[in-house]
C-alpha cells in the first residue's frame, strides 16, 4: 500500500492536532484529541458537522471499551460464575479499576473521560456512517503489560491496582495534564506501576502500530476514501509515523500485536518447584518424628489458610466463605492450576448471588471506596482478590517459617 503525507497539523496553542495522510487511494484525518477536554468534544462536533466529509468513523476503543462507553447495563449481563471459572476475575478487576478512575475524573472536573469518542460514535450513528473499533483489546494489553515486567514489579503493579480500587484520593493535576496531552490507559495504569517505562510498550508503542494496522486493514478491505480517526493526542504522532513506515501486511502485524507471549519455560515451573520444596519440607519432618511432621502440617495450614482467610474478611466476605478460604488455601497452594481466591469467590458468590440491581449501581458505586463492600458484584472481586494475596503471602511467609522451624 503505498503512502503519501498531505499535513495539515495544528499549530495553535491549546488546539486539537491535526493531520491527514494518504493512504492508497484513501484519505486518512488523524484527529488527536484530549480524553478530558470539551475542546475536543466540540472539534469532533465541527469535523463531522457536514455529511458528506467523510465516509467512516475510527475511534481509539475497542469491542469491550465501546461496549462499556455505550451500554453502561451491560455489566448486568456479567456472568460471575464464568469469570471465575475462566480466571478473568484479575481482568474485570482491572477493567472496573479503570472505570473507578475514570468517574473519579468526571466528578473532580466535570467531564467524563472519553466524551470525544462517544460524541464521535453518536455524531457518525447520525449520519449513518459505520464506526471502525481500532485499538486492541483491553485485556490483551493489560496481559503484555504483565509479560513485561518482571515478577516483583508485576506484583507491586497488582498490588496497587488493588490499592487504587479503594482510593479516596483525588486525582492529581500532574495525571489530569498528562490526559490532555497522553492517554487514558497510560495515566490510568501508570498510577500502580513502579516504573512508567515499563508499560510504554504495550500501553503506547504496541498500540500505535495496532492502531495504524487496523485503519490499513478496514481501508483496504472497505476501500472507504475518506475517514476520520478519533485518538488521543498521544498517540497522533505514533500512528501517523506509523501509517508511513509500515510495509509487513496489516492482518500479519495484527494477529502478532493480539498474541500474548506465553511465560517463559522457568516462570512455568516456578510454581511447582514451590511444591516440590513444600512437600519436601513435610517429608523431611516426619523424617524428624511423626510430632514434628505434624507440627510443619500444622503450621502450614495456620499460617496459609488464616492469611487467606483474613483477606476474605477483610473483603467483607460471609462467614462461610471465610472458612472455606482458610481450608482451601493450604490445599490450592500445592496446586498451581487453582487458586484460593477462586474457591473462596465461588463460595462468597454461592452464599450471595448478586442482585440485577448490583449490577446496575456497579459503575456507579465503585468510584467510591465503601461501595466496594456494599456492592455484592465488586465484593465478589475483593474476596477473589484478598484472599489470592493472602494465599501467595502465606505460601512464601509459611516456605521461610519451616524452614526456619526444621533448620534454624
Amino acid at each position: 500500500m503505498t503512502l503519501a503525507r498531505d499535513s495539515r497539523a495544528a499549530a495553535g496553542a491549546g488546539e486539537e492536532p491535526m493531520e491527514t495522510l494518504s493512504v492508497g487511494d484513501a484519505s486518512v484525518t488523524l484527529l488527536g484529541t484530549a480524553h478530558v477536554s470539551r475542546a475536543s468534544v466540540e472539534k469532533v462536533r465541527e469535523l463531522l458537522r457536514e455529511p458528506g466529509a467523510y465516509e467512516a468513523v475510527a475511534v481509539e476503543l475497542c469491542q469491550s471499551r465501546y461496549q462499556a462507553l455505550i451500554d453502561p447495563d451491560a455489566l448486568a449481563e456479567l456472568d460471575l460464575f464464568a469469570v471465575i471459572r475462566q480466571k478473568r476475575a484479575h481482568m474485570v478487576a482491572a477493567n472496573l479499576a479503570l472505570s473507578a478512575y475514570q468517574q473519579r475524573l468526571a466528578d473532580q472536573i466535570g467531564v467524563e473521560p472519553g466524551a470525544e469518542q462517544r460524541e464521535a460514535i453518536m455524531l457518525a450513528r447520525r449520519l449513518g456512517l459505520p464506526v471502525l473499533l481500532i485499538d486492541r483489546e483491553i485485556g490483551v494489553t493489560l496481559r503484555r503489560a504483565a509479560r513485561n515486567m518482571g515478577f516483583f514489579k508485576r506484583l507491586n503493579l497488582f498490588v496497587g491496582l488493588v490499592a487504587g480500587l479503594l482510593s479516596r484520593d483525588q486525582v492529581t493535576e500532574e495525571d489530569i495534564e498528562a490526559l490532555k496531552q497522553g492517554d487514558v490507559l497510560e495515566t490510568a495504569f501508570s498510577e500502580f506501576a513502579e516504573n512508567r517505562q515499563d508499560l510504554f510498550a504495550p500501553l503506547i508503542s504496541e498500540r500505535d502500530q495496532f492502531m495504524a494496522a487496523r485503519l490499513r486493514e478496514e481501508i483496504s478491505q472497505h476501500r472507504y476514501p475518506r475517514v476520520l480517526a478519533v485518538i488521543g493526542a498521544g498517540h497522533s504522532k505514533g500512528v501517523a509515523r506509523e501509517l508511513r513506515q509500515q510495509s509487513r501486511p496489516a492482518d500479519e502485524l495484527i494477529t502478532e500485536l493480539q498474541s500474548v507471549p506465553p511465560p517463559g519455560k522457568l516462570w512455568r515451573a516456578f510454581p511447582w518447584l514451590v511444591v516440590v520444596i513444600i512437600v519436601g519440607l513435610f517429608a523431611y519432618g516426619f523424617t524428624q518424628g511423626p510430632d514434628v511432621g505434624w507440627n510443619v502440617i500444622g503450621d502450614w495450614v495456620l499460617i496459609n489458610g488464616g492469611l487467606s482467610a483474613f483477606g476474605a474478611a477483610l473483603a467483607g466476605a460471609h462467614p462461610l466463605t471465610v472458612l472455606g478460604a482458610f481450608c482451601a488455601a493450604p490445599l490450592t497452594s500445592l496446586n498451581p492450576t487453582i487458586g484460593a481466591g477462586m474457591v473462596a469467590a465461588g463460595i462468597e458468590l454461592a452464599l450471595r448471588r448478586p442482585r440485577v440491581g448490583d449490577f446496575h449501581r456497579l459503575r456507579d458505586e465503585i468510584a467510591r471506596w465503601t461501595g466496594w463492600w456494599r456492592n455484592r458484584v465488586a465484593r465478589i472481586l475483593l474476596v477473589f482478590l484478598f484472599s489470592t494475596i493472602g494465599s501467595a503471602l502465606g505460601t512464601y511467609i509459611a516456605g521461610f517459617h519451616l524452614v526456619a522451624q526444621l533448620f534454624g
